[in-house]
């Protein structure tokens, strides 16, 4: 259990962070139901979207829930699943910025040699990861929000993955991308250690 500073600082963070989506212009899509998955979004007179476009993920891994994690939140292992996908590209190109993750919520992230960037929401070792995420193409301001949530599978691990709030219209780039830049590589790493 945290301490109560921990708690304080959680809270105060949570408070902050609370008033992003309102301030993001992909806001609405961030929060839409988990079974809107890529469906046009059609705000209502009051500009309340009652359907956006979100992605939905369920992937079975060979590892615990703590190997799944750390892959995810421990820098040198983000790397090096980075270089077992085909976005290598990324992190071998002339400047190129180092994988960095922040140990802490509200820390930094910078991942594929700095195209992907953003702040951890919230961190539950070995059970949940939320992140504002965000991709160096979209509008300056545009976030999305990611979850990862890692469910004991027999021996290992089930990810239940969402995404949501991206800008209109990437969709299925992002979900085709979710598949070959993370899960594929992630699956490959996993097998090696």
């Amino acid at each position: 259990m945290p301490m109560n500073s921990d708690l304080i600082s959680r809270r105060a963070f949570a408070c902050r962070v609370a008033v992003i989506p309102a301030a993001l212009g992909t806001a609405a899509r961030a929060f839409a139901a988990p079974g809107s998955e890529l469906t046009a979004t059609l705000p209502a007179a009051d500009g309340l979207s009652h359907s956006a476009e979100a992605i939905r993920q369920e992937l079975p891994f060979d590892a615990s829930r703590t190997r799944v994690y750390q892959a995810l939140t421990v820098a040198e292992q983000f790397d090096a699943v980075t270089r077992l996908s085909d976005a290598v590209a990324l992190v071998n190109h002339p400047g190129a910025q180092p994988t960095t993750i922040s140990g802490t919520v509200g820390g930094p992230f910078t991942l594929f040699g700095g195209y992907i960037t953003g702040r951890h929401l919230e961190l539950v070792p070995g059970e949940r990861l939320v992140q504002a995420w965000r991709a160096a193409s979209w509008e300056p301001g545009d976030y999305s929000v990611v979850r990862f949530e890692l469910v004991e599978n027999g021996a290992g691990t089930k990810v239940i993955f969402s995404h949501r709030g991206f800008p209109d219209g990437a969709g299925t780039h992002l979900a085709e991308g979710w598949h070959s830049h993370y899960w594929a590589p992630l699956t490959r790493f996993l097998v090696r250690r």
